[in-house]
């Protein structure tokens, strides 16, 4: 059996192709040349531009594979190139292409907070060019399989992490702690739910569509990491694992623009359902965040980026301390003049009916533990719960 990824040096590339050694093929890559991967056994390695349809036949020439993944380059060009090189066409083509939150398509409530693989997709590429594209794309490989030429598969990842990521957003929390940064902007209490996948897993997904054909033919899979977490939770297990304890400064989305690099620009929750893939695939998490988020601290101290380099400037960050100092400086002080203005709630009361007497009515207590369990959240999510905090590790 003989296979040909588009990519396999990126991210979850070298994990397909040891995959697919492991399942027999004779495997050869076709990228760049820009970067390169070591793998466990001989790999054919092609090199030419995957974007364009004259290059990807140039470089391909007369050759057939049982087996194409596409995981690198321009999807509706690969998907016209494979037809007659391959009977098996797997595509790894992000989770995008949904219709922005506000279509009307989407319902008086908008899109939804985990939208599946029958959503409501981008068809107007003057509102959205990219997600546009995106869809379009996924349409080609569905429409060519629909003709008949290969059994395809599409798998919808969400943004990665781990080895070998580019622009990885674990750096803006990695390089702070580096650089002795105590106080960290956070907006909207870091409450914001990202879906992401580690990159084993990803490469897991496209394998499990190898090993269905039958069941995966002519679908497309959302896959993510099981488990979802708050951008906080992922911030302090990256400071946990180096040993450091942030002073999170809270601010409202707008204003916390240093942050705006770790929320990928947006203030929404960006979560899809990925229960499909699960149900019909049988898809399980090869390694949990609680050991992939570590994993990929590791080896980003281990492969640290330049500062000022490629992997910083893809990121966007530019680590202005002094501007993030200014910008604390005055919102405290905006705070504490607003914290003044007099607003007087009654005290939080559970809903139900407690009686002490039978028939007595609800009524509002003057105090409750139910208030004071309020309080208790409120003052975690502030960050001004008192305690010692542990000292960083230098790296």
């Amino acid at each position: 059996m003989k296979a040909l990824i588009i990519g396999g040096t990126g991210p979850t590339g070298p994990y397909v192709v040891e995959g697919l050694l492991d399942r027999g093929y004779q495997v050869t890559i076709f990228h760049s040349g820009q970067h390169e991967a070591e793998f466990t056994r001989p790999v054919e390695h092609l090199h030419g531009d995957p974007h364009f349809q004259e290059t990807m036949q140039e470089t391909l020439g007369n050759r057939t594979y049982d087996l194409i993944v596409f995981m690198y380059g321009r999807l509706r060009i690969a998907a016209e190139v494979a037809k007659g090189r391959t009977g098996r066409f797997i595509a790894v083509a992000g989770s995008g292409g949904y219709a922005r939150s506000k279509d009307p398509r989407w319902g008086p409530l908008g899109k939804s907070f985990a939208p599946n693989e029958d959503g409501v997709w981008q068809i107007d590429p003057e509102v959205d060019k990219f997600h546009y594209l995106m869809h379009i794309s996924q349409e080609k490989v569905l429409e060519i399989y629909r003709e008949g030429h290969y059994n395809a598969t599409i798998i919808r990842p969400p943004n990665m992490y781990g080895p070998r990521q580019m622009a990885p957003e674990e750096w803006c929390i990695i390089r702070r702690i580096l650089d002795g940064r105590k106080k960290m902007i956070m907006a909207d209490g870091g409450l914001k739910i990202e879906a992401r996948i580690y990159v084993e897993n990803s490469a897991r997904a496209v394998l499990l569509a190898v090993d269905k054909p039958q069941e995966s033919a002519g679908k497309r899979y959302n896959v993510r990491d099981e488990r979802l977490y708050t951008i906080r939770q992922r911030i302090e297990l990256v400071g946990r694992t180096m040993g450091h304890e942030f002073d999170f400064v809270d601010m409202p989305y707008a204003l916390a623009k240093p942050c705006h690099v770790l929320w990928r620009h947006r203030q929404e929750h960006m979560v899809v359902d990925d229960s499909r893939i699960r149900r019909e695939l049988g898809y399980r998490d090869l390694v949990r965040a609680e050991e992939a988020i570590p994993r990929t601290v590791q080896w980003l101290l281990e492969h640290r980026p330049r500062p000022g380099g490629e992997a910083e400037t893809q990121l966007g960050d530019p680590f202005d301390y002094a501007a993030e100092d200014e910008l604390i400086h005055a919102w405290e002080q905006c705070r504490a003049r607003v914290e003044d203005v007099p607003f007087s709630l009654p005290t939080p009361a559970h809903r139900y009916r407690h009686p002490k007497t039978p028939g007595e009515m609800w009524r509002r207590p003057e105090s409750s533990s139910y208030a004071s369990l309020l309080g208790d959240e409120e003052r975690a999510l502030r960050g001004q719960e008192s305690g010692k905090r542990t000292k960083g590790h230098k790296f």
